[in-house]
């Protein structure tokens, strides 16, 4: 892989972040992301386009780490019922935000 393509990756990272750390809110960005997601994987893109978008945006954009933190405070309040029913909820509105995305995709084109 040539530096130009880690530093395209790289700069979509960075962009991801800085949107993640603007918009602050774990399950609107887990929402926003798996549309996008979603909506990518539905075109067909160079192999460099695909790496930066998914690798290198998605993954920095919706990072697991936030999904994690979050069920991670409910189950330190001790909150069982809760923590799954957030957990399946969390799963479920995802891959549905997911299919939307690429449904909405090949509507387009």
């Amino acid at each position: 892989m040539k530096i130009n393509n880690f530093i395209y990756i790289l700069l979509a990272a960075y962009l991801a972040t800085f949107l993640r750390l603007t918009i602050n809110n774990n399950f609107f960005i887990s929402i926003i992301g798996s549309f996008l997601v979603g909506f990518f994987i539905s075109k067909r893109f160079s192999d460099l386009l695909e790496k930066t978008l998914l690798s290198g945006f998605c993954s920095c954009f919706t990072s697991f780490s936030g999904f994690i933190y979050f069920l991670y405070k409910i189950l330190n309040q001790g909150d069982w019922i809760k923590f799954i029913i957030f957990f399946n909820l969390i799963i479920i509105v995802n891959l549905s935000t997911m299919f939307f995305g690429f449904w909405i995709s090949r509507k387009i084109t």
